[in-house]
C-alpha cells in the first residue's frame, strides 16, 4: 500500500521506467474515446475502484512523452462535512446554495510504473491551476475551494499535505445512502482542502454571496428541526378538500410546497421533484403519509389542488408565526416594483412591495397595491 497516494499495488512490482521530467508533465482532461481506458485503470489500480461519470465531474490524465502518469476525478463537493463546514464557518442555511463553488477529489491515482519523486504534488498543482477556469467553462459557474478525503486505515495524506492542502479534522464516519445517512458511523476519514482563491474561506462564509458567485435561484438548507415544526403551524388552517380519498393531511402538503420554496424551487413541477428526493427521513419529519413500509410524499396534483384551493391569507399569517421562530435576519430589505401591463379599466397599474431577509434571503412578504396612472409614472 502507498501512503497517501490513495492506490494499491497489484502483483509483482514494476519494471524500471525512465525517470521523468517533471517540467514536461503535461495534464489535460479525459477526451470522450479515452474514458473507457480511464475506468479501466482506476478500477484496476484504485483501492476504491472506478467511481461513475454522474453529474457535476471532471476527468483529468496527467502525460509524459504520450504516456498516462496519473489520472483524477473531481466531482461535487460532500453535502455534508462537519470538519470542512467549521473550517469554512458557514451558516448550514447558506450552505446548500453555496456548496457548488466546491469541488471533491474524488479520486487520484497514480500508475505503479511512475512512483517519482514529487510527481504527485506535480499534477495536484497542474490542476489546481486550470481546474476553476475548466469549470467555469464546462458548467457556468467559478470554484473557490477543493476537497478530499483519506481513509488513515490506508493512507495518510502525504501528497496533500506536501501540495500544501490543509487538513481541517476528521469525518464522523456516516455515509449517504438511497435511505438518507447511514445509521451506524463507519471508519472515519481524513479531510483536506485546498483553497483556489486567496480569499475562499471569507467569501464562502460571509452573510451575503457575491453576483458573480450565484448559481441558479436562491436556495437554503432547512434544518431537521424546521421540517419538524412546519406541519404544526399549518395545523389550523380548514382543509378544502373533501374527506373522501383524502390521504395527504393538509399541513404535511403545505409544508412540503413551503419547504420547497424555501429551498429554490419555483412551481408545481418543481415543488414536486423537490418531494420526491426527500429521503425517509425527511419525509418522516415532514408527517408524509406511510404506507407499504415507507412514506409517501404527496403528488404534483395534489400539491396543485391544495395550493389553489386553500386559503392564502391563512398560509401567509401561518408561514409568518414560523418565521419569526426560525428566522434571525439582521436586517430587511424592502423593495417595489410597477407591473407595466397589469392596468385595470381605469388605467391604474398593479405595484408589488416585497420584503426579503439579508442573510436567509427569504422573502417574508409581499404587498399588491394599485397605483392611479400619475403615482405609478414617477414609481
Amino acid at each position: 500500500m502507498l501512503g497517501g497516494l490513495g492506490i494499491k499495488r497489484f502483483g509483482p512490482p514494476p519494471p524500471e521506467s525512465e525517470c521523468v521530467n517533471l517540467r514536461e508533465v503535461v495534464l489535460q482532461p479525459v477526451a470522450v474515446p479515452e474514458e473507457a481506458r480511464f475506468q479501466a485503470l482506476m478500477d484496476a489500480h484504485h483501492y476504491l475502484g472506478a467511481l461513475p461519470k454522474i453529474g457535476h465531474t471532471r476527468w483529468y490524465v496527467a502525460t509524459w512523452q504520450d504516456q498516462w502518469l496519473a489520472r483524477l476525478s473531481f466531482s461535487a463537493a460532500a453535502w455534508k462535512c462537519a470538519a470542512r463546514d467549521a473550517w469554512i464557518g458557514w451558516d448550514f442555511r447558506h450552505q446548500y446554495d453555496r456548496l457548488h463553488l466546491i469541488a471533491n477529489n474524488s479520486r487520484f491515482l497514480i500508475l505503479p510504473a511512475h512512483h517519482d519523486p514529487n510527481l504527485a504534488s506535480r499534477v495536484l498543482a497542474l490542476c489546481e491551476r486550470r481546474l476553476a477556469a475548466d469549470w467555469q467553462e464546462r458548467f457556468g459557474y467559478p470554484l473557490l475551494l477543493l476537497e478530499t478525503f483519506v481513509d488513515p486505515r490506508h493512507f495518510h495524506g502525504t501528497i496533500y499535505r506536501a501540495a500544501n492542502w490543509c487538513y481541517v479534522g476528521d469525518t464522523r464516519g456516516f455515509r449517504r445512502t438511497r435511505a438518507g445517512y447511514s445509521g451506524a458511523p463507519g471508519a472515519a476519514k481524513r479531510v483536506f482542502v485546498r483553497s483556489l482563491h486567496a480569499q475562499a474561506q471569507a467569501r464562502l462564509s460571509r452573510p451575503v454571496l457575491d453576483p458573480q458567485y450565484h448559481h441558479g435561484a436562491p436556495k437554503i438548507m432547512l434544518s431537521a428541526e424546521q421540517m419538524v415544526s412546519l406541519p404544526d403551524f399549518f395545523a389550523d388552517i380548514p382543509d378544502p378538500r373533501r374527506g373522501q380519498g383524502r390521504r395527504h393531511p393538509l399541513p404535511t402538503v403545505l409544508a412540503i410546497a413551503a419547504g420547497a420554496i424555501l429551498c429554490g424551487r419555483r412551481g408545481y413541477k418543481a415543488i414536486s421533484q423537490w418531494a420526491q428526493d426527500l429521503g425517509q427521513p425527511a419525509r418522516a419529519r415532514f408527517r408524509c403519509c406511510w404506507r407499504a413500509r415507507r412514506y409517501w410524499v404527496p403528488s404534483r396534483t395534489v400539491i396543485r389542488e391544495v395550493l389553489t384551493r386553500v386559503d392564502p391569507d391563512a398560509v401567509d399569517r401561518a408561514l409568518q408565526r414560523w418565521n419569526a421562530q426560525h428566522a434571525d435576519d439582521e436586517a430587511l430589505a424592502i423593495d417595489g416594483k410597477t407591473m407595466c401591463n397589469a392596468i385595470d379599466a381605469e388605467g391604474r397599474q398593479t405595484h408589488i412591495l416585497g420584503v426579503v431577509g439579508h442573510q436567509s434571503q427569504t422573502c417574508y412578504t409581499q404587498k399588491k397595491s394599485v397605483l392611479c396612472p400619475s403615482t405609478a409614472a414617477t414609481s
